[in-house]
Protein backbone atom coordinates (compact mmCIF):
# COMPACT_ATOMS: atom_id res chain seq x y z
CA UNK A 1 0.00 0.00 0.00
CA UNK A 2 1.48 3.32 -1.05
CA UNK A 3 1.62 6.01 1.60
CA UNK A 4 2.26 8.87 -0.82
CA UNK A 5 0.04 11.93 -0.50
CA UNK A 6 -3.32 11.46 -2.21
CA UNK A 7 -4.80 14.38 -4.10
CA UNK A 8 -8.45 15.33 -3.70
CA UNK A 9 -10.77 16.00 -6.63
CA UNK A 10 -11.72 19.59 -7.41
CA UNK A 11 -14.32 20.07 -10.16
CA UNK A 12 -13.27 16.83 -11.81
CA UNK A 13 -9.50 17.25 -11.63
CA UNK A 14 -6.77 16.31 -9.19
CA UNK A 15 -5.67 19.04 -6.81
CA UNK A 16 -3.53 19.41 -3.71
CA UNK A 17 -3.70 21.95 -0.91
CA UNK A 18 -1.21 23.36 1.55
CA UNK A 19 -1.77 20.87 4.37
CA UNK A 20 -2.40 17.16 4.77
CA UNK A 21 -3.88 14.60 7.13
CA UNK A 22 -2.70 11.10 7.91
CA UNK A 23 -4.95 8.07 7.61
CA UNK A 24 -4.02 5.27 10.02
CA UNK A 25 -5.21 1.71 10.48
CA UNK A 26 -7.50 1.15 13.49
CA UNK A 27 -6.09 -2.36 13.76
CA UNK A 28 -2.38 -1.69 14.21
CA UNK A 29 -1.97 2.08 13.95
CA UNK A 30 0.21 1.95 10.85
CA UNK A 31 0.11 4.78 8.32
CA UNK A 32 -2.20 3.82 5.46
CA UNK A 33 -2.01 7.04 3.49
CA UNK A 34 -1.67 10.81 3.60
CA UNK A 35 -4.40 12.94 2.10
CA UNK A 36 -4.07 16.52 0.88
CA UNK A 37 -6.52 19.01 2.43
CA UNK A 38 -8.08 21.76 0.27
CA UNK A 39 -7.57 25.41 1.09
CA UNK A 40 -10.50 27.77 1.58
CA UNK A 41 -9.87 29.14 -1.92
CA UNK A 42 -10.03 25.65 -3.41
CA UNK A 43 -13.29 24.89 -1.59
CA UNK A 44 -14.70 28.12 -2.97
CA UNK A 45 -13.58 27.12 -6.46
CA UNK A 46 -15.35 23.76 -6.19
CA UNK A 47 -18.59 25.32 -4.97
CA UNK A 48 -18.53 28.01 -7.63
CA UNK A 49 -17.88 25.44 -10.36
CA UNK A 50 -20.75 23.22 -9.19
CA UNK A 51 -23.13 26.16 -9.03
CA UNK A 52 -22.07 27.38 -12.47
CA UNK A 53 -22.64 24.00 -14.15
CA UNK A 54 -26.07 23.40 -12.59
CA UNK A 55 -28.18 24.16 -15.68
CA UNK A 56 -25.76 22.57 -18.14
CA UNK A 57 -25.59 19.34 -16.18
CA UNK A 58 -29.36 19.11 -15.78
CA UNK A 59 -29.63 19.25 -19.58
CA UNK A 60 -27.03 16.52 -20.15
CA UNK A 61 -28.49 13.64 -22.21
CA UNK A 62 -29.46 10.63 -20.14
CA UNK A 63 -27.10 8.36 -22.10
CA UNK A 64 -24.09 10.48 -21.08
CA UNK A 65 -24.89 10.22 -17.39
CA UNK A 66 -25.81 6.56 -17.67
CA UNK A 67 -22.57 5.72 -19.49
CA UNK A 68 -20.50 7.44 -16.81
CA UNK A 69 -22.27 5.54 -14.04
CA UNK A 70 -21.91 2.26 -15.93
CA UNK A 71 -18.19 2.96 -16.25
CA UNK A 72 -17.75 3.52 -12.51
CA UNK A 73 -19.71 0.36 -11.73
CA UNK A 74 -17.59 -1.70 -14.09
CA UNK A 75 -14.29 -0.26 -12.86
CA UNK A 76 -15.21 -0.83 -9.22
CA UNK A 77 -15.81 -4.46 -10.10
CA UNK A 78 -12.51 -4.74 -11.94
CA UNK A 79 -10.62 -3.31 -8.96
CA UNK A 80 -12.75 -4.93 -6.27
CA UNK A 81 -10.02 -6.78 -4.39
CA UNK A 82 -7.72 -3.75 -4.34
CA UNK A 83 -10.52 -1.49 -3.08
CA UNK A 84 -11.65 -4.03 -0.47
CA UNK A 85 -8.09 -4.07 0.85
CA UNK A 86 -8.14 -0.28 1.02
CA UNK A 87 -11.39 -0.33 3.02
CA UNK A 88 -9.89 -2.94 5.33
CA UNK A 89 -6.77 -0.85 5.86
CA UNK A 90 -8.38 2.53 6.52
CA UNK A 91 -11.53 1.33 8.31
CA UNK A 92 -10.46 -1.89 10.04
CA UNK A 93 -13.35 -3.73 8.37
CA UNK A 94 -12.71 -7.46 7.94
CA UNK A 95 -12.04 -8.46 4.35
CA UNK A 96 -15.19 -10.60 4.12
CA UNK A 97 -17.30 -7.51 4.83
CA UNK A 98 -15.10 -5.15 2.81
CA UNK A 99 -15.58 -7.30 -0.28
CA UNK A 100 -19.30 -7.20 0.30
CA UNK A 101 -19.21 -3.42 0.53
CA UNK A 102 -17.44 -3.11 -2.82
CA UNK A 103 -20.00 -5.42 -4.38
CA UNK A 104 -22.79 -3.23 -3.08
CA UNK A 105 -21.16 -0.09 -4.49
CA UNK A 106 -20.91 -1.82 -7.87
CA UNK A 107 -24.66 -2.38 -7.66
CA UNK A 108 -25.41 1.20 -6.57
CA UNK A 109 -23.70 2.70 -9.61
CA UNK A 110 -25.30 0.11 -11.90
CA UNK A 111 -28.75 0.83 -10.46
CA UNK A 112 -28.12 4.56 -10.87
CA UNK A 113 -27.20 4.09 -14.52
CA UNK A 114 -30.45 2.21 -15.07
CA UNK A 115 -32.47 4.91 -13.30
CA UNK A 116 -30.73 7.64 -15.30
CA UNK A 117 -32.07 6.08 -18.50
CA UNK A 118 -35.69 6.17 -17.38
CA UNK A 119 -35.75 9.08 -14.92
CA UNK A 120 -37.81 12.19 -15.67
CA UNK A 121 -39.75 10.97 -18.68
CA UNK A 122 -42.61 13.10 -17.40
CA UNK A 123 -46.08 12.25 -16.21
CA UNK A 124 -49.13 13.46 -18.14
CA UNK A 125 -52.36 14.27 -16.32
CA UNK A 126 -55.68 15.20 -17.89
CA UNK A 127 -57.16 18.34 -16.36
CA UNK A 128 -60.55 18.15 -18.07
CA UNK A 129 -62.03 16.26 -15.14
CA UNK A 130 -63.85 19.56 -14.48
CA UNK A 131 -65.23 21.96 -17.07
CA UNK A 132 -62.60 24.60 -16.34
CA UNK A 133 -59.87 22.23 -17.46
CA UNK A 134 -61.31 21.43 -20.87
CA UNK A 135 -58.52 21.12 -23.45
CA UNK A 136 -55.81 21.20 -20.79
CA UNK A 137 -53.07 18.67 -20.03
CA UNK A 138 -50.52 18.85 -17.20
CA UNK A 139 -47.03 17.49 -17.81
CA UNK A 140 -44.92 17.05 -14.67
CA UNK A 141 -41.15 16.66 -14.76
CA UNK A 142 -38.43 16.91 -12.10
CA UNK A 143 -35.63 19.47 -11.89
CA UNK A 144 -32.67 19.90 -9.53
CA UNK A 145 -33.22 21.69 -6.25
CA UNK A 146 -29.62 22.78 -6.52
CA UNK A 147 -26.10 21.54 -5.82
CA UNK A 148 -25.95 18.74 -3.25
CA UNK A 149 -23.50 18.70 -0.36
CA UNK A 150 -23.03 15.03 0.53
CA UNK A 151 -21.49 14.28 3.92
CA UNK A 152 -20.54 10.63 4.39
CA UNK A 153 -19.56 8.60 7.51
CA UNK A 154 -16.65 6.27 8.21
CA UNK A 155 -18.48 2.97 8.67
CA UNK A 156 -19.20 2.29 4.97
CA UNK A 157 -16.53 4.52 3.43
CA UNK A 158 -17.22 3.41 -0.13
CA UNK A 159 -20.87 2.44 -0.35
CA UNK A 160 -22.35 5.34 1.60
CA UNK A 161 -20.35 7.72 -0.60
CA UNK A 162 -21.81 5.86 -3.58
CA UNK A 163 -25.29 6.45 -2.16
CA UNK A 164 -24.65 10.21 -2.21
CA UNK A 165 -22.86 10.50 -5.55
CA UNK A 166 -24.55 8.00 -7.87
CA UNK A 167 -28.17 9.25 -7.46
CA UNK A 168 -27.07 12.87 -7.84
CA UNK A 169 -25.22 12.22 -11.09
CA UNK A 170 -28.04 10.03 -12.37
CA UNK A 171 -30.51 12.89 -11.86
CA UNK A 172 -28.19 15.49 -13.41
CA UNK A 173 -27.49 17.22 -10.10
CA UNK A 174 -23.97 18.45 -9.25
CA UNK A 175 -22.57 17.16 -5.97
CA UNK A 176 -19.73 18.00 -3.63
CA UNK A 177 -18.81 14.96 -1.56
CA UNK A 178 -17.17 15.30 1.83
CA UNK A 179 -15.91 11.91 3.11
CA UNK A 180 -15.17 11.14 6.74
CA UNK A 181 -11.67 12.31 7.80
CA UNK A 182 -10.89 8.87 9.22
CA UNK A 183 -11.65 7.06 5.95
CA UNK A 184 -11.23 9.35 2.91
CA UNK A 185 -9.27 7.00 0.67
CA UNK A 186 -12.23 4.96 -0.59
CA UNK A 187 -14.08 8.12 -1.60
CA UNK A 188 -11.05 9.34 -3.53
CA UNK A 189 -11.20 6.13 -5.59
CA UNK A 190 -14.71 7.12 -6.69
CA UNK A 191 -13.24 10.43 -7.82
CA UNK A 192 -10.49 8.63 -9.70
CA UNK A 193 -13.05 6.58 -11.62
CA UNK A 194 -15.37 9.52 -12.30
CA UNK A 195 -12.40 11.39 -13.76
CA UNK A 196 -12.23 8.69 -16.45
CA UNK A 197 -15.70 9.68 -17.70
CA UNK A 198 -17.06 12.52 -19.84
CA UNK A 199 -19.16 14.21 -17.17
CA UNK A 200 -18.98 18.03 -17.23
CA UNK A 201 -16.23 19.66 -15.17
CA UNK A 202 -17.75 21.01 -12.00
CA UNK A 203 -20.50 18.40 -11.79
CA UNK A 204 -18.65 16.62 -8.99
CA UNK A 205 -15.90 17.18 -6.45
CA UNK A 206 -14.51 15.03 -3.63
CA UNK A 207 -13.13 17.35 -0.97
CA UNK A 208 -11.24 16.03 2.05
CA UNK A 209 -12.40 18.82 4.34
CA UNK A 210 -11.79 18.47 8.11
CA UNK A 211 -14.93 18.50 10.26
CA UNK A 212 -14.02 21.78 11.96
CA UNK A 213 -14.16 23.59 8.60
CA UNK A 214 -17.57 22.25 7.63
CA UNK A 215 -19.91 24.88 9.15
CA UNK A 216 -19.08 27.46 6.48
CA UNK A 217 -19.68 24.90 3.73
CA UNK A 218 -22.96 23.82 5.30
CA UNK A 219 -24.16 27.44 5.41
CA UNK A 220 -23.19 28.25 1.81
CA UNK A 221 -26.40 29.31 0.02
CA UNK A 222 -25.16 27.80 -3.26
CA UNK A 223 -25.55 24.35 -1.67
CA UNK A 224 -29.29 24.21 -0.94
CA UNK A 225 -29.45 20.42 -0.50
CA UNK A 226 -27.58 18.57 2.24
CA UNK A 227 -27.46 14.78 2.42
CA UNK A 228 -25.89 13.71 5.71
CA UNK A 229 -25.26 10.28 7.19
CA UNK A 230 -23.97 10.14 10.76
CA UNK A 231 -24.98 10.75 14.34
CA UNK A 232 -28.29 12.30 15.36
CA UNK A 233 -26.46 14.98 17.35
CA UNK A 234 -24.51 16.24 14.35
CA UNK A 235 -27.33 15.70 11.86
CA UNK A 236 -29.91 17.72 13.74
CA UNK A 237 -27.37 20.43 14.53
CA UNK A 238 -26.85 20.79 10.77
CA UNK A 239 -30.59 21.01 10.16
CA UNK A 240 -31.03 23.56 12.95
CA UNK A 241 -28.24 25.71 11.53
CA UNK A 242 -29.79 25.88 8.03
CA UNK A 243 -33.57 25.72 8.52
CA UNK A 244 -34.35 26.87 4.97
CA UNK A 245 -32.27 24.17 3.29
CA UNK A 246 -33.49 20.76 2.24
CA UNK A 247 -31.79 18.20 4.49
CA UNK A 248 -31.86 14.44 4.22
CA UNK A 249 -30.60 12.96 7.47
CA UNK A 250 -29.71 9.27 7.81
CA UNK A 251 -28.95 9.04 11.50
CA UNK A 252 -28.59 6.58 14.34
CA UNK A 253 -30.53 3.49 15.26
CA UNK A 254 -31.10 1.02 18.07
CA UNK A 255 -31.93 -1.94 15.88
CA UNK A 256 -34.29 -4.51 17.34
CA UNK A 257 -34.74 -8.14 16.30
CA UNK A 258 -38.06 -9.50 17.53
CA UNK A 259 -38.50 -13.26 17.83
CA UNK A 260 -42.17 -14.16 18.19
CA UNK A 261 -43.48 -17.29 19.84
CA UNK A 262 -44.33 -19.08 16.59
CA UNK A 263 -40.69 -19.03 15.52
CA UNK A 264 -40.10 -22.03 17.73
CA UNK A 265 -38.52 -25.00 15.97
CA UNK A 266 -34.87 -25.82 16.48
CA UNK A 267 -34.19 -24.86 12.87
CA UNK A 268 -36.03 -21.57 13.34
CA UNK A 269 -34.06 -20.63 16.43
CA UNK A 270 -30.74 -21.77 14.95
CA UNK A 271 -31.35 -19.55 11.93
CA UNK A 272 -32.42 -16.57 14.04
CA UNK A 273 -29.46 -16.94 16.39
CA UNK A 274 -26.97 -17.23 13.53
CA UNK A 275 -28.29 -14.11 11.81
CA UNK A 276 -28.48 -12.16 15.07
CA UNK A 277 -24.91 -13.07 16.03
CA UNK A 278 -23.51 -12.17 12.63
CA UNK A 279 -25.31 -8.86 12.33
CA UNK A 280 -24.78 -7.65 15.86
CA UNK A 281 -21.06 -7.90 15.15
CA UNK A 282 -20.56 -7.17 11.45
CA UNK A 283 -18.52 -4.00 10.86
CA UNK A 284 -17.65 -4.33 14.58
CA UNK A 285 -21.26 -3.39 15.29
CA UNK A 286 -20.62 -0.04 13.60
CA UNK A 287 -23.76 -0.01 11.50
CA UNK A 288 -26.87 1.98 12.31
CA UNK A 289 -28.99 -1.10 11.51
CA UNK A 290 -26.86 -3.63 13.39
CA UNK A 291 -28.76 -5.79 15.89
CA UNK A 292 -28.49 -4.07 19.26
CA UNK A 293 -31.63 -5.44 20.93
CA UNK A 294 -33.14 -8.91 20.83
CA UNK A 295 -36.73 -8.95 22.06
CA UNK A 296 -37.95 -12.51 22.39
CA UNK A 297 -41.25 -14.04 23.40
CA UNK A 298 -41.01 -15.91 26.71
CA UNK A 299 -42.02 -19.11 24.92
CA UNK A 300 -38.72 -19.19 23.02
CA UNK A 301 -36.48 -16.90 25.07
CA UNK A 302 -34.41 -19.44 27.01
CA UNK A 303 -33.60 -21.63 24.02
CA UNK A 304 -32.88 -18.61 21.83
CA UNK A 305 -30.62 -16.96 24.43
CA UNK A 306 -28.49 -20.11 24.69
CA UNK A 307 -28.13 -20.31 20.93
CA UNK A 308 -27.36 -16.58 20.54
CA UNK A 309 -24.58 -16.71 23.12
CA UNK A 310 -23.03 -19.75 21.42
CA UNK A 311 -23.27 -18.13 18.00
CA UNK A 312 -21.73 -14.89 19.26
CA UNK A 313 -18.88 -16.78 20.91
CA UNK A 314 -18.23 -18.48 17.55
CA UNK A 315 -17.54 -15.11 15.90
CA UNK A 316 -13.84 -14.89 15.04
CA UNK A 317 -12.21 -11.68 16.30
CA UNK A 318 -8.83 -10.57 15.05
CA UNK A 319 -6.79 -9.16 12.20
CA UNK A 320 -9.23 -7.74 9.63
CA UNK A 321 -6.91 -8.71 6.77
CA UNK A 322 -7.39 -12.40 7.65
CA UNK A 323 -10.17 -13.94 5.58
CA UNK A 324 -11.32 -15.94 8.63
CA UNK A 325 -11.98 -12.84 10.73
CA UNK A 326 -15.59 -11.88 11.41
CA UNK A 327 -15.04 -8.99 13.85
CA UNK A 328 -12.26 -6.43 13.57
CA UNK A 329 -11.48 -3.30 15.55
CA UNK A 330 -13.69 -0.30 16.04
CA UNK A 331 -12.69 2.85 14.21
CA UNK A 332 -10.54 4.02 17.14
CA UNK A 333 -9.49 3.07 20.65
CA UNK A 334 -11.59 5.96 21.92
CA UNK A 335 -14.68 4.40 20.34
CA UNK A 336 -13.90 1.04 21.98
CA UNK A 337 -13.37 2.74 25.35
CA UNK A 338 -16.82 4.32 25.09
CA UNK A 339 -18.43 0.92 24.40
CA UNK A 340 -16.51 -0.48 27.37
CA UNK A 341 -17.81 2.29 29.66
CA UNK A 342 -21.41 1.77 28.58
CA UNK A 343 -21.13 -1.99 29.11
CA UNK A 344 -19.63 -1.58 32.57
CA UNK A 345 -22.33 0.94 33.48
CA UNK A 346 -25.05 -1.54 32.47
CA UNK A 347 -23.48 -4.30 34.56
CA UNK A 348 -23.20 -2.03 37.58
CA UNK A 349 -26.89 -1.27 37.11
CA UNK A 350 -27.85 -4.93 37.29
CA UNK A 351 -27.35 -6.31 33.77
CA UNK A 352 -25.98 -9.83 33.44
CA UNK A 353 -22.93 -10.24 31.22
CA UNK A 354 -23.41 -13.51 29.32
CA UNK A 355 -20.29 -13.31 27.17
CA UNK A 356 -17.64 -10.80 26.08
CA UNK A 357 -17.20 -7.43 27.71
CA UNK A 358 -13.43 -7.28 27.22
CA UNK A 359 -11.48 -4.62 25.35
CA UNK A 360 -8.03 -4.87 23.75
CA UNK A 361 -7.01 -1.52 22.27
CA UNK A 362 -9.56 -0.62 19.61
CA UNK A 363 -11.07 -4.13 19.61
CA UNK A 364 -14.07 -4.95 21.79
CA UNK A 365 -15.06 -8.58 22.19
CA UNK A 366 -18.49 -9.60 20.87
CA UNK A 367 -20.74 -9.11 23.87
CA UNK A 368 -24.17 -10.26 25.04
CA UNK A 369 -26.02 -8.90 28.08
CA UNK A 370 -29.39 -9.71 29.63
CA UNK A 371 -31.61 -7.80 32.03
CA UNK A 372 -30.22 -4.43 31.01
CA UNK A 373 -31.98 -1.64 32.95
CA UNK A 374 -34.26 0.50 30.80
CA UNK A 375 -32.41 3.66 31.82
CA UNK A 376 -28.93 2.34 31.03
CA UNK A 377 -27.10 4.23 28.29
CA UNK A 378 -26.71 0.92 26.49
CA UNK A 379 -30.49 0.56 26.33
CA UNK A 380 -31.26 4.15 25.32
CA UNK A 381 -28.51 5.12 22.89
CA UNK A 382 -26.93 3.66 19.78
CA UNK A 383 -23.98 1.59 21.00
CA UNK A 384 -22.22 1.43 17.58
CA UNK A 385 -20.18 -1.50 18.76
CA UNK A 386 -20.40 -5.32 18.97
CA UNK A 387 -22.83 -5.42 21.89
CA UNK A 388 -26.19 -7.16 22.03
CA UNK A 389 -28.90 -7.08 24.71
CA UNK A 390 -31.54 -9.76 25.34
CA UNK A 391 -35.04 -9.04 26.65
CA UNK A 392 -37.87 -11.42 27.52
CA UNK A 393 -41.45 -10.32 26.79
CA UNK A 394 -44.90 -11.87 27.01
CA UNK A 395 -46.52 -11.86 23.61
CA UNK A 396 -46.53 -9.88 20.39
CA UNK A 397 -48.06 -6.69 21.76
CA UNK A 398 -45.40 -6.38 24.45
CA UNK A 399 -42.66 -7.11 21.90
CA UNK A 400 -43.81 -4.39 19.54
CA UNK A 401 -44.20 -1.93 22.41
CA UNK A 402 -40.61 -2.64 23.44
CA UNK A 403 -39.38 -1.86 19.93
CA UNK A 404 -41.28 1.43 19.92
CA UNK A 405 -39.98 2.43 23.35
CA UNK A 406 -36.74 3.64 21.71
CA UNK A 407 -36.26 7.23 20.58
CA UNK A 408 -34.82 5.76 17.37
CA UNK A 409 -36.77 4.17 14.54
CA UNK A 410 -34.60 3.06 11.65
CA UNK A 411 -35.34 -0.60 10.94
CA UNK A 412 -36.61 -3.62 12.86
CA UNK A 413 -36.50 -7.33 12.16
CA UNK A 414 -39.34 -9.66 13.07
CA UNK A 415 -38.87 -13.43 13.06
CA UNK A 416 -42.31 -14.95 12.48
CA UNK A 417 -44.12 -17.28 10.08
CA UNK A 418 -47.46 -15.56 10.67
CA UNK A 419 -48.33 -13.29 7.74
CA UNK A 420 -50.94 -11.51 9.84
CA UNK A 421 -48.31 -10.77 12.48
CA UNK A 422 -46.07 -9.46 9.71
CA UNK A 423 -48.73 -6.99 8.62
CA UNK A 424 -49.40 -6.00 12.23
CA UNK A 425 -45.67 -5.32 12.62
CA UNK A 426 -45.65 -3.21 9.46
CA UNK A 427 -48.59 -1.19 10.79
CA UNK A 428 -47.41 -0.91 14.41
CA UNK A 429 -43.63 -0.51 14.45
CA UNK A 430 -42.44 3.11 14.32
CA UNK A 431 -39.52 2.50 11.99
CA UNK A 432 -38.57 3.17 8.39
CA UNK A 433 -38.25 -0.50 7.49
CA UNK A 434 -39.64 -3.80 8.82
CA UNK A 435 -37.75 -6.93 7.78
CA UNK A 436 -39.78 -10.12 8.20
CA UNK A 437 -37.93 -13.35 8.86
CA UNK A 438 -34.57 -11.66 9.27
CA UNK A 439 -32.56 -9.10 11.22
CA UNK A 440 -33.02 -5.31 10.89
CA UNK A 441 -29.63 -5.15 9.19
CA UNK A 442 -30.90 -6.19 5.78
CA UNK A 443 -30.75 -3.45 3.16
CA UNK A 444 -31.14 -3.69 -0.59
CA UNK A 445 -29.60 -0.64 -2.20
CA UNK A 446 -32.58 0.06 -4.46
CA UNK A 447 -35.22 0.07 -1.72
CA UNK A 448 -36.25 3.16 0.27
CA UNK A 449 -34.03 3.48 3.32
CA UNK A 450 -34.42 5.90 6.19
CA UNK A 451 -35.90 6.31 9.61
CA UNK A 452 -38.55 7.76 11.87
CA UNK A 453 -38.25 9.70 15.13
CA UNK A 454 -34.59 10.49 15.94
CA UNK A 455 -33.31 8.26 13.14
CA UNK A 456 -33.66 11.07 10.62
CA UNK A 457 -35.74 12.48 7.80
CA UNK A 458 -35.95 11.63 4.12
CA UNK A 459 -35.07 8.46 2.25
CA UNK A 460 -32.09 7.07 0.41
CA UNK A 461 -32.07 4.18 -2.06
CA UNK A 462 -31.11 5.19 -5.58
CA UNK A 463 -34.48 6.25 -7.04
CA UNK A 464 -35.64 7.75 -3.75
CA UNK A 465 -32.52 9.88 -3.43
CA UNK A 466 -32.98 11.09 -7.00
CA UNK A 467 -36.46 12.24 -6.08
CA UNK A 468 -35.06 13.85 -2.95
CA UNK A 469 -32.51 15.89 -4.91
CA UNK A 470 -35.13 17.20 -7.36
CA UNK A 471 -38.54 18.85 -7.29
CA UNK A 472 -41.64 18.56 -9.42
CA UNK A 473 -42.35 21.30 -11.94
CA UNK A 474 -45.65 21.20 -13.79
CA UNK A 475 -46.35 22.59 -17.28
CA UNK A 476 -49.96 23.04 -18.38
CA UNK A 477 -50.75 22.79 -22.09
CA UNK A 478 -53.86 24.60 -23.23
CA UNK A 479 -56.25 24.20 -26.16
CA UNK A 480 -55.56 20.53 -26.83
CA UNK A 481 -58.00 18.16 -28.45
CA UNK A 482 -57.92 15.53 -25.76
Amino acid sequence: MSTSTHAFWLAGRRATGESALDVTSPWDGRLVGTVSVPTDAQIEEAVAAAHAVLDEFAATPAHVRAAALDHVSRRLGERSEEIARLICDENGKPMKWARGEVGRAVSVFRLASEEARRFNAGEAQRLDTDAGGTGRLALTRRFPKGVVLGIAPFNFPLNLCAHKVAPALAAGVPIILKPAPATPLSALVIGELLAETDLPAGSWSVLTVPNDRMPALVRDERLPVISFTGSDKVGYSIMDSVPRKHCTLELGGNGAAVVLGDYASEADLDQAATRIAAFSNYQGGQSCISVQRVIADAAVYDRLAEKVVAAVEAQVTGDPSDDATDVGPLISEEAAQRVERWTEEAVRGGARLLTGGKRDGATFAPTVLADVPDDATLACEEVFGPVLTLRRVEGEEAAFAAVNASKYGLQAGVFTHDVQAAFRAHRTLEVGGVIIGDVPSYRADQMPYGGAKMSGVGREGVRYAMDDYTYERVMVLTGLAL
